[in-house]
Formats: structure tokens, C-alpha cells, sequence
């Protein structure tokens, strides 16, 4: 939630395809890679279509950390959602990122931003299911 929070314009890099993170939960900064599909979401906040930042300051996402968790917990509970925190997002989309099958583990810690395979382990739950079909 930090990390969404803390985001400003001014480190939002369309053209590179990434966001500069400078203060991150772990304590070092990083460029985080971005999909095409959050590229063109920022790219129609920004106002650009082009690749550039039309807006050079201020946050990326008017909110506060606090913020944005009442928000998630309030669409979380009208979903009728129970025992799901924001954090979980987290360990959902690297499994997914593992199950692309595509990404080694060093370009999924990259993206993530978990410094050691330990920590990668620890935030990936694979299917099952999902391997069994890898195997045919």
C-alpha cells in the first residue's frame, strides 16, 4: 500500500516501461516493470497517449496508505469477501507470475521485489492442478 501511495508522476516512466519506486518496504529503491495493461492505465491518467507524462508532480494516486486500505476492506466487505487482506494481493500475483511460466525467479523477484529466494518461496503458492497440466 506504501509503495501505490508514495507514487508520484515524476517517477513514472511510460516511454521505459517502468515506475521508480525511491523509499520501498524492504528499504532500497527499485524500478518496478509494468505491464502493458498498467502502462495504458497510467498512460489514460496521465492524459497521455503518447508515452509521456503530461502531469509532472504530485501523486500518482490521491490517497494515503491508510487510505487506500479502508478502501480495499470496504470493497472487500460489500463483495462479501472474508479473510482476504490487501497483502494477500501480493502472494496471489507472484504465483500467478510463477504459473505464466514464462519468468525465471530472478525476473519475478525483480518484479516483486523480494531480495532472496527464501522470501520468494515464501510469497509463491503454486497449484497444484495448474503444474499437473504443465506436466501432460
Amino acid at each position: 500500500r506504501g509503495e501505490i501511495a508514495a507514487m508520484t508522476w515524476d517517477r513514472v516512466h511510460l516511454r521505459r516501461g517502468v515506475v521508480d519506486l525511491p523509499v520501498t518496504k524492504n528499504g532500497s529503491s527499485r524500478e518496478v516493470p509494468l505491464s502493458s495493461r498498467a502502462g495504458a492505465v497510467l498512460e489514460s491518467l496521465a492524459g497521455s497517449d503518447d508515452g509521456t507524462v503530461v502531469r509532472m508532480a504530485g501523486p500518482v494516486f490521491p490517497v494515503t496508505s491508510d487510505g487506500l486500505g479502508q478502501a480495499f476492506r470496504r470493497a472487500r466487505d460489500r463483495a462479501g469477501i472474508t479473510d482476504l487482506r490487501f497483502h494477500d494481493l501480493r502472494h496471489e500475483a507472484t504465483s500467478r507470475l510463477f504459473e505464466r511460466g514464462t519468468l525465471s525467479l530472478m525476473e519475478v523477484g525483480r518484479i516483486t521485489g523480494h531480495k532472496t529466494l527464501q522470501m520468494l518461496q515464501r510469497y509463491t503458492h503454486l497449484r497444484a492442478e495448474d503444474l499437473a497440466k504443465k506436466l501432460g
